[in-house]
């Protein structure tokens, strides 16, 4: 519930732990200086070895000083890709796990609906053998607009039932009446009065009222996963502006030019100065609090509306009660 809290508290400790380890600095001296300077990476060329002035220091005191123009330089430089890095690694997790969770449950719920679709036309193929076959693309239409509803799909799902059902009427009504001919008008018409008809029960609402919460459930919690990853995806672009890089670069390597490179910044001061860098972060923090809440409500409702349907097949064992005149 505290992830800004927790990213600030993560970045201070990658930032603490950036500094080199040393001791006591000797006076006047800039051996350790030079000493966790090369460590970083960068050339001891032109480093002073004693303290020099610091008249023409931007960023740190402008007192006696082991920098150069030049080492100030780099290591604003080297304090901006740091922070950089610390906002990446931190944030890692957090993206991963909205990916693998996002992949894992699409997974999942393709599979579950494929198994149900498998074993609606499993059982009824055994019952009703041709007559089933015949009236297949029936069935085949419902779960095609399925899985295309769940997937982002512009589809309605409560005029994707209905039709359904009226699609169903329209092929027992001729299987009942074989021997005579219906035109399409006359078939359409029956359709109309299926609510005043009534001819399957009750099943069509109960069938709905299932479908209906599962599928939005479902459809709302994986997109929330993608909108999730989306939004931990450009948080992690952080905009690093020229009065972060000079705050970072005073906490973390102004005491290389003041020959001091073991000292540590105090908790405070590295809280501090994360929330002035992650302003923007900062903002978002109460709506990704209550994000993540409405995340966790809509995952016990998705459990126990997946629960509902799966109990049934997506309604297979109701759909055969609707066809047992057939």
């Amino acid at each position: 519930m505290y992830a800004m809290w927790g990213l600030q508290v993560a970045l201070c400790t990658l930032s603490v732990l950036s500094l080199s380890s040393g001791g006591e600095s000797k006076a006047r001296s800039c051996s350790e200086v030079r000493q966790a300077y090369n460590a970083k990476g960068f050339s001891l060329v032109n480093v002073p070895h004693q303290e020099i002035s610091g008249e023409h220091l931007r960023v740190c005191h402008q007192g006696y000083t082991c920098c150069t123009s030049e080492m100030e330089d780099k290591l604003n430089q080297q304090s901006k890709l740091e922070f950089e890095n610390s906002v990446e690694e931190s944030s890692h997790n957090m993206r991963t796990t909205f990916v693998s969770r996002h992949k894992k449950f699409d997974e999942f719920f393709l599979e579950l609906l494929d198994n149900s679709e498998k074993s609606l036309n499993s059982m009824f193929t055994r019952t009703y053998g041709k007559l089933y076959m015949q009236n297949l693309e029936v069935f085949q239409d419902l779960f095609t607009e399925l899985k295309r509803y769940y997937t982002g799909g512009n589809v309605n799902l409560e005029e994707m039932l209905n039709d359904f059902w009226s699609r169903l009427l329209e092929r027992m009504f001729q299987l009942l009446n074989s021997q005579y001919h219906f035109t399409d008008d006359y078939l359409e018409c029956v359709s109309k009065y299926t609510d005043q008809l009534k001819p399957f029960g009750d099943v069509p609402r109960k069938l709905k009222a299932q479908v209906t919460r599962a599928f939005i459930a479902a459809r709302t919690f994986v997109q929330g996963l993608m909108v999730g990853r989306e939004v931990a995806n450009r948080v992690a672009k952080v905009n690093v502006v020229p009065a972060c890089v000079r705050a970072l670069t005073k906490m973390l390597y102004c005491p290389y030019c003041r020959g001091m490179p073991g000292l540590k910044p105090c908790p405070n001061y590295c809280h501090n100065v994360m929330r002035g860098c992650l302003a923007n972060q900062a903002d978002l923090d109460a709506e990704w609090n209550f994000f993540i809440a409405c995340k966790s409500e809509c995952y016990f409702s998705k459990a126990m509306s997946l629960n509902s349907l799966c109990g049934n097949s997506v309604g297979c064992a109701v759909l055969d009660s609707a066809l047992k005149d057939l």
